[in-house]
């Protein structure tokens, strides 16, 4: 379950967009923050998840947050400020055993495209083509279709798709997804036959009775997901801020919990935007976040390359300095060397003591957000009139994890673990258990 918005410069304080998408996976499936700059290819085909597709001569460079054992990517942006992230949508169209993921879909479009139209036109294209389709779970097989907000500095598309079909809206303002279709009657492109096929199905009587969310969506699994209420939550939150919204705000979005305050762990539920795993009716977690400043030129990217955004650092990375050398692929099970696994001992000693430890940390947090967001500014701006250096932006980005990773190992030893609820608690002895972590 995820969720992905996007608010164009007209809505933004700063007249920037801004982009951001929360990836929320299965608890022990670490994600992975990767550069790649641009290249030159001679192979015939990539190999992408599941299937290969022709390759190209040259490729974007670009920055990915990916499951580790995808070759596609959950979110990302690459050199030109094209920015996309992928939501989960459960439709009534056959889910194929092979396929393109929508996580493939992301990452070439990237890889391939310069701007929010070309890449809408890239992705149809190859879903046509190829198809959607593959096990996109971890552990557990989880079939799915997917929407998108492709974004770029000045314009942003969604995507809905069902299958081979699909329709997309561009986006006037703000706008929100998540795992539920949310285009409806109205739209700017759509794939040929979309309504024909609806009809012929005997979801809708005539083009006047139809709608796309309403015929095309599984409404089981749909439901369950519960990605209409986050979709009406981060929409209606965006909605009341235009005109204000700045990163900081974009932020707070991503950390939110439906019951605030009164938030703990074991409370959570799937309508967190910021989502904590809990027994079976709560399978996924925030594995990893992003907010994009997506300025015409030298873009701020903040990621987390943690889970639990509520308790993260979100770090600026720049795309002209790429990533510093640290454990940013982490190993499948617990690795004590890995930037993700680090925070993920944190997020689990706090699960029974959340209330105690959480108002400390994120006033840490925050405080150096506030040093990271002002020392990032400063250096766009020196960097545009030529007066710092590329070797300047990427020591930020390394003190940006070198502090975090010291504010979270001191936590790490401060943090005292205590029961939470049977249930609860057996939850996560299972899942620690088999990441081979011991707290």
């Amino acid at each position: 379950m995820c969720d992905t918005l996007v608010a164009l410069k007209n809505s933004t304080k700063e007249r920037v967009t801004i982009f951001a998408k929360n990836s929320d996976r299965e608890p022990n499936e670490p994600q992975a923050l990767e550069f790649y700059p641009r290249m030159e290819h001679d192979e015939e085909f990539v190999n992408c998840t599941y299937v290969k597709v022709p390759q190209v001569k040259r490729t974007n460079a670009i920055i990915v947050s990916r499951p580790v054992w995808m070759w596609g990517a959950e979110m990302g942006v690459n050199e030109f400020g094209l920015a996309i992230g992928n939501e989960a949508v459960f439709t009534r169209e056959k889910k194929l055993e092979k396929g393109l993921t929508g996580m493939d879909l992301l990452r070439l479009a990237l890889e391939r495209c310069r701007d929010s139209y070309e890449a809408l036109l890239f992705i149809v294209r190859y879903l046509e083509e190829f198809g959607q389709g593959g096990n996109c779970g971890f552990k557990s097989k989880t079939y799915y279709h997917n929407s998108f907000i492709i974004s770029d500095p000045n314009e942003a598309w969604v995507l809905e798709t069902a299958g081979k079909y699909w329709v997309a809206e561009k986006v006037k303002n703000v706008r929100s997804i998540s795992n539920a279709l949310t285009i409806k009657n109205k739209w700017d492109l759509a794939s040929k036959n979309v309504v024909e096929h609806a009809v012929e199905k005997g979801w809708c009587k005539d083009d006047r009775d139809f709608d796309f969310s309403n015929c095309y969506s599984d409404k089981f699994y749909t439901h369950f997901a519960r990605g209409r209420e986050r979709q009406a939550y981060t929409q209606g939150l965006l909605e009341q801020k235009t005109g204000e919204i700045d990163v900081h705000i974009v932020k707070n979005i991503m950390r939110s919990h439906r019951l605030g305050e009164n938030f703990t762990p074991a409370k959570g539920s799937m309508r967190d935007v910021c989502m904590h795993a809990g027994v079976l009716t709560r399978p996924s977690q925030t594995a990893a976040s992003y907010v994009g400043q997506l300025f015409e030129k030298v873009q701020i990217h903040w990621f987390t390359a943690t889970s639990t955004p509520c308790i993260s650092v979100y770090k600026p990375v720049f795309m002209e300095a790429g990533l510093p050398d640290l454990k940013l692929v982490p190993d499948r099970l617990y690795d004590s060397d890995s930037v993700w696994w680090i925070h993920e001992r944190l997020s689990r000693r706090m699960l029974g003591s959340f209330k105690e430890y959480f108002l400390k940390i994120r006033s840490q947090v925050e405080s150096l957000e506030a040093y990271l967001h002002s020392k990032a500014e400063e250096l766009r701006s020196r960097f545009l009139e030529g007066e710092a250096s590329v070797e300047e932006l990427k020591r930020l980005t390394e003190e940006a994890f070198a502090k975090s990773l010291e504010l979270e190992k001191g936590f790490i030893n401060e943090v005292k673990p205590k029961p939470s609820g049977l249930l609860f608690e057996l939850y996560w002895r299972k899942v620690n258990s088999e990441a081979k972590m011991f707290l």
